[in-house]
Order: C-alpha cells, then structure tokens, then sequence
C-alpha cells in the first residue's frame, strides 16, 4: 500500500491520534502501511480544499481516518449540499456521487473507483420507471436513493431507509391516496408498507448484501450468544426484521447503540459498519456477520490517494437529468424526521 510512502517518524507523529481512535480494529502491525497514504491523503484535502463523504460501510481506515463527513446517505446527501469545498471525493457508491453532484453542481465530485455500484441502482431504469407510471398512472412514485440520477428524475420524491417511513406518508397525504409506487427495493418497501399502512406497488430489486440474510440466522445468532440484541437494516427480508429488536437505517443503528449500550449486538447489514460503531463505543460486544458489499469494498485508500492526485474519476450528470432529479432529492431533505 503506497509504496512510494515511507513511514517516517514524522508520519508516525501525524497520525499518532488517529492510530489511538482505531487501534481497537486496526492490528498495530498494519499501521505503518496505512499510515503514509492517510497522512498523504490529509495533506492534498487540505492541499486542494477538498472533503471526503464517507459511508458508514467504509473500512475504519477511511471512515474515521480520512473521512471529513461520515454516515448514511441521507447524511451524506445534506453535506454534499452545503459544504463549501471546491472538490467532493465520495467514499461510497457511484449513485451516490451523482447525488452529490446534482446537490452541488458547481462542485468537482469524484469516486475512486467507477466500479462502485450497487445492485439496487442496476435493476432499475428511468425507461422502467415512465412504464410504472404508464400502467398506475396519479399514484406518486417514490424512490430510494440507492437508485441512477436518471430514475430519480423520473420521481415525486426520494427517500433512504432512515425516512422512508416518514416520506412515504407525507407523499401519500399530498396526492391523497393510499397507495404509492416505491422503487426499487422491495423489500424496503414492504417493511415501510407494514409501519405506515400506505399500500406499495414493488419493483423486484434487492440489496445483494441484506437479501442474504435470514431468519435462521437470527434465530441462530440468539442460541449461540444468550442475550444478544439484534439490529437489522430494512432492507433485509421482512421476516428477518421480525426477528430484529430494532430496525432502521445505519444512523438509527448507530443511534441505538448510542442510547442503550447493548452488552453483545449484532448488526444485520455490511459488516465493516461493526468495526466503525465499534471505535466509538468499545465497552459494547460486536458480532460482527461478515456480509460484505463488493461495490463498497472497491473504495479503498489508495484508491482515494491516486483519486485526489490525478483528479479522476470526476462524476457528471446531464443538465436536464441533474435539474428534473434535484426536484425529489430537495423534496426529501424537506421532509422533517
């Protein structure tokens, strides 16, 4: 990991205290390879008056180390409007760098790595979503942000997993109906569906790393640690949010954990998320189910490094795609939580 970057005493000075916030999760035998490119990275932010968007599925290396704005994408989506860097890196997936980018267009958004995707934002296009309308047409569609700019114009408003709920229910009083259109995750859709009592038309998308959990899992997870509190991401499969103590999006997980220090807890999503809640809360048990997001894991910090020196790859939207998808991203970060 950056070889052309020594680990200098000088290094080893400058990141002393971000070594002590992680020194929990990251082996001591691993720091020096980390620390030149961490020490680098902070340099050229500073540099080129850039901040870095970290999702909470980063690795600790990146989230607590390089990261300037951590957490969720709806988090994430309020920074990127308001920060008054020249340059936007996002640690995270490519639907959510576009985001940024209609958020702030006058704004260099780059991601380290073009092939960040996500399963959810493949299974669904803007032509899908004007046939949706087609066969139901005056019901509102609403569309989570794990989704192309190019879908979301096609939208009333969007939503992310921490206020679907509350979305939901809001579009559905202002168009005065009780079913919605809710793409494309169906499984996020039929967990909110159960909370608000609006109906939902479903798209057949699903998060790759939440469809594979089960219920088993949970119930097994229960027999194997008495005790054990168990929180689940909505987009996991309904009967596997049954069998959670709570459910919610990773900032509402954080928060749980936060407020209740749980002796043991299992967090049912990405598992480099344990490591991060973990530093900030080291008296709490961790059972860490290791169902990694390939998309996510393409981000790494050299990738951020060589992202910062040679400017790539900077993310685009098309004028007219950018203004029709900024209506329902606005209309979102309206709603009150």
């Amino acid at each position: 990991m950056g070889l052309e970057l020594a680990y200098s005493d000088d290094v080893a000075r400058a990141t002393e205290a971000l070594y002590a916030k992680v020194s929990g999760v990251i082996p001591k035998i691993e720091w020096p390879a980390y620390a030149p490119v961490i020490a680098e990275i902070n340099r050229l932010k500073r540099q080129k008056d850039a901040v870095i968007l970290a999702h909470n599925y980063m690795t600790p290396e990146i989230f607590h180390c390089v990261g300037d704005f951590v957490g969720d994408s709806l988090a994430l989506a309020r920074e990127a409007a308001r920060t008054d860097a020249k340059i936007i890196v996002q640690a995270g997936v490519h639907f959510m760098a576009e985001t940024s980018k209609i958020l702030s267009p006058e704004k260099t958004v780059l991601i380290p790595s073009m092939e960040a995707g996500c399963s959810l934002a493949a299974s669904i296009t803007g032509a899908d979503v004007r046939l949706l309308k087609q066969k139901y047409p005056g019901l509102p569609v609403v569309t989570y942000v794990n989704t192309s700019a190019d879908v979301k114009a096609e939208s009333d408003i969007c939503c992310t997993s921490g206020n679907a709920v509350k979305v939901v229910e809001a579009i559905a009083r202002e168009f005065g109906v009780d079913t919605v259109i809710m793409i494309p995750d169906k499984y996020l859709a039929r967990n909110v569906a159960a909370q608000t009592g609006v109906k939902v038309i479903t798209w057949e998308g699903a998060c790759e790393v939440h469809e594979r959990f089960t219920a088993q899992e949970i119930r097994d997870y229960r027999t194997a640690h008495p005790g054990i509190v168990v929180l689940a991401h909505p987009e996991c499969p309904p009967e596997v949010v049954a069998e959670a103590d709570f459910a919610g999006s990773t900032a509402a997980m954080i928060n749980y954990v936060g407020a209740h220090k749980p002796r043991r807890v299992v967090m049912v999503t990405e598992c480099s998320m344990s490591d991060n809640v973990a530093v900030e809360y080291p008296q709490v048990e961790f059972v860490r189910p290791c169902n990694l997001c390939p998309h996510m894991k393409r981000i790494t910090l050299n990738g951020i490094l060589h992202s910062l020196q040679t400017m790539t790859f900077e993310v685009t939207v098309p004028a007219e795609i950018a203004a029709r998808a900024k209506t329902p991203i606005d209309r979102m970060l309206a709603v009150k939580l």
